[in-house]
């Protein structure tokens, strides 16, 4: 009996034993790392779901960014298959094409312009007067446009005026006159013309339409004044010498002119294979005499370069209200002499664009003033470079 009796105690004492294990056991290693922050339990679950929270919204803005990926680069292909429509893209802003020039179309009409003409037998000068457009045809997206009137004779072409720009408006009011020195018995042989223009500062300016007026069909023995209805440009008339692309900036403390000289687009073909070796000459003249120049590289092989190179001339605050400065375009040849492709001149005795750029550069001391220019033919700034003016541009009150 006592073998027995020791066999049951001892069963019984076992699953004792085991249950003591199981109760004692130690706790969990998250059990004693809450048990270590001194916090309570609430404010580390806080802290923990705000935690949480975080990379969710992380995770998610990740998710967003990939899926969003592919539609990003979709749009990007759809605007570069846009870059033929005018004023779809802004590459027009930048490098305008030779589809900036807009013609308009036959069908709409450009608007009405008042002119007047007048001989004086005693000077031999003709007299063309600019009064007022009416009821132009809007170029801008917002529904108007910023119009002036460029004035010239035909066929000679020596000397190309241009009124003031009036901003966002489609009946604007010029009454400018400009003056043409022109012999009595070349008058029945001169075509006057008279262009309406919509203002870019960045890309090329839009032809609204014009005015071909023979002045065979003039009576010189009163003064015309009329009304007439504009009408498409006539595209043969242009030669297309190409656009160039440069900034100005001076600095009346220290005498600094500074030109850089960024592109050029669509200039003429000089060379047998289509192509030009373009590069770019800088000249300051003063009192008519040549006073500093400067040039940059030489671009191979291209009718649309790039340079982005900056120049920097010493032009006392006095000076720079007389100098003029000319830019031309050339093309270089190893063989043969170097061939001008076209100039454009700047300074108070500019006009049109010119004068334009350069007013925005001295009112606008220290800051760069960037601006595409149609080039011109040598013969035609060669004959402006000749008259003499002394307009000057009324300055901007400011403390340099």
């Amino acid at each position: 009996m006592a073998p027995n009796a020791h066999n049951i105690s001892a069963t019984t004492i076992t699953p004792t034993t085991a249950f003591n294990t199981t109760t004692t056991a130690a706790p969990d290693f998250i059990t004693q790392l809450l048990n270590k922050i001194p916090l309570p339990r609430w404010a580390i679950y806080a802290i923990a779901a705000a935690i949480g929270l975080v990379f969710l919204i992380c995770f998610f803005c990740i998710c967003i960014k990939c899926c969003c990926k592919g539609k990003k680069k979709k749009n990007k292909d759809e605007k570069i298959k846009l870059d033929g429509m005018k004023g779809s893209t802004t590459a027009a802003l930048v490098q305008p094409g030779m589809e900036d020039l807009d013609y308009g179309s036959n069908n709409k009409p450009k608007g009405k312009l008042q002119y007047s003409l007048e001989y004086d037998f005693q000077n031999q000068e003709l007299i063309a007067g600019v009064k007022q457009a009416a009821e132009l045809l809007a170029m801008d997206l917002g529904g108007t446009s910023d119009p002036y009137v460029k004035v010239y004779m035909l066929p000679n072409k020596s000397k190309t005026w241009e009124t003031k720009v009036y901003r966002k408006t489609l009946n604007p009011v010029f009454n400018e006159s400009f003056k043409f020195q022109t012999p009595q018995a070349e008058l029945n042989e001169s075509t006057i013309v008279m262009q309406v223009y919509d203002f870019n500062r960045f890309s090329k300016h839009d032809i609204i339409g014009e005015l071909r007026i023979p002045l065979n069909t003039v009576d010189w023995n009163h003064v015309i004044e009329e009304w007439m209805e504009l009408s498409a440009a006539s595209k043969s008339e242009h030669e297309n010498l190409g656009e160039i692309c440069f900034s100005l900036r001076y600095v009346p403390t220290a005498s600094k002119l500074t030109v850089v000289i960024l592109e050029a687009k669509n200039l003429k073909k000089m060379d047998v294979g289509g192509l030009s070796d373009p590069y770019i000459k800088i000249q300051l003249i003063l009192d008519k005499k040549k006073w500093k120049k400067k040039k940059t590289s030489v671009k191979k092989k291209t009718l649309n370069p790039y340079f982005n190179e900056s120049f920097t001339f010493e032009v006392s605050f006095k000076q720079i209200q007389k100098v003029q400065m000319v830019i031309s375009v050339w093309d270089h040849d190893k063989v043969s002499k170097n061939d001008a492709i076209g100039k454009i001149f700047l300074g108070c005795s500019a006009a049109g664009n010119q004068l334009r750029h350069w007013s925005d550069m001295l009112s606008n001391p220290r800051r760069p003033i960037a601006q595409w220019h149609t080039l011109q033919s040598v013969e035609e700034v060669d004959s402006a470079l000749g008259v003499s003016y002394k307009f000057k541009i009324p300055l901007i009150n400011k403390t340099f």
